[in-house]
């Protein structure tokens, strides 16, 4: 009887003993694997941020832009305005004969539309009502800024010093030069004289000596806006994502407008296969229509 007094109450040590041990075994449990958190520890979705290696809310990064090796933006590629509305008119206006309706590109004047002064406007609408001697259908240089937003590709090919712009329509081209040199003197060009600098990611190129020949003039577009021999224009090339341009064009003419204005587009990097500038022979195709006695195509477009 002895012993059994003594055992009953070692065995109830022994219980105490393992009570207490599991109490503190569940006390050290890690939080989110059964065990309550720390007190005063934050917790996930209530003022804690969420580890960085999660990714959880974080903006993806945007794609990166080409750069040359000296860092500037690289444009190098085949590029192509798509809208092709804006060839037709650079103004708000619906669709006619051989014209895509569009909104227009004008970003700075109120209605959207060039301000002329009062005699140049009245000239512009007699350009109109001969459109159809717009002298891109005549296969004639398209000029600057039109050159870029005819519905024809070309090609930027980018250099530290300089930069060719190879142009499908009519083997055109404009040499960029970036070296700090000023413009010519003197000199006349049907896609002017360009000479760039760099804003930032931003090309800046100042074009002058725009060639303005009466019989051969540089038309905006295919609906009779023009300007003058004193046309001064900036473009500014600037990426938005790796394959598109954002385009403007300050146009400055104090013969012809009131005061400045700009244009916008949005220009497009070719990604297909092998896709390149071909031949486009304009004067042999016009002249082919003439042959075939269909030249009154070319001006079907004054009595619409």
């Amino acid at each position: 009887m002895r012993v059994r007094a003594t055992t009953l109450p070692m065995f109830v040590v022994l219980i105490i003993a393992v009570a207490a041990s599991a109490v503190l075994l569940l006390g050290q449990a890690p939080a989110g694997r059964g065990g309550a958190p720390a007190a005063g520890a934050p917790q996930a979705g209530r003022g804690a941020a969420p580890a960085a290696a999660q990714g959880r809310g974080a903006a993806p990064a945007a794609p990166a832009i080409p750069r040359t090796a000296d860092g500037h933006p690289d444009f190098s590629g085949i590029w192509q305005v798509l809208d092709n509305s804006i060839d037709g008119n650079i103004e708000p206006h619906a669709a006619s004969w051989g014209v895509h309706g569009g909104v227009g590109v004008i970003v700075d004047s109120p209605d959207g539309k060039i301000p002329y002064k009062p005699e140049a406007a009245a000239k512009r609408q007699a350009n109109y009502k001969i459109r159809a001697q717009d002298p891109v259908s005549r296969c004639w240089k398209p000029g600057v800024p039109r050159i870029n937003y005819i519905p024809f590709p070309f090609q930027i090919t980018q250099a530290s010093k300089k930069i060719q712009i190879d142009y499908e329509f009519v083997h055109s081209y404009r040499t960029v030069y970036i070296d700090g040199s000023t413009h010519l003197e003197g000199i006349d060009f049907f896609n002017g004289d360009s000479r760039a600098k760099w804003d930032g990611d931003t090309l800046v190129v100042d074009v002058t000596n725009i060639n303005d020949d009466p019989t051969r003039p540089t038309w905006l577009d295919a609906s009779g806006n023009y300007h003058s021999d004193a046309l001064h224009v900036e473009e500014r090339y600037t990426f938005n994502g790796p394959n598109m341009i954002t385009y403007r064009a300050r146009l400055e003419d104090p013969k012809v407008y009131r005061q400045p204005f700009t244009i916008e587009v949005t220009l497009y990097r070719h990604m297909e296969k092998n896709f390149r500038l071909m031949d486009y022979e304009c004067q042999e195709f016009k002249d082919r229509l003439i042959r075939e006695g269909k030249g009154d195509h070319l001006r079907i477009v004054e009595n619409n």
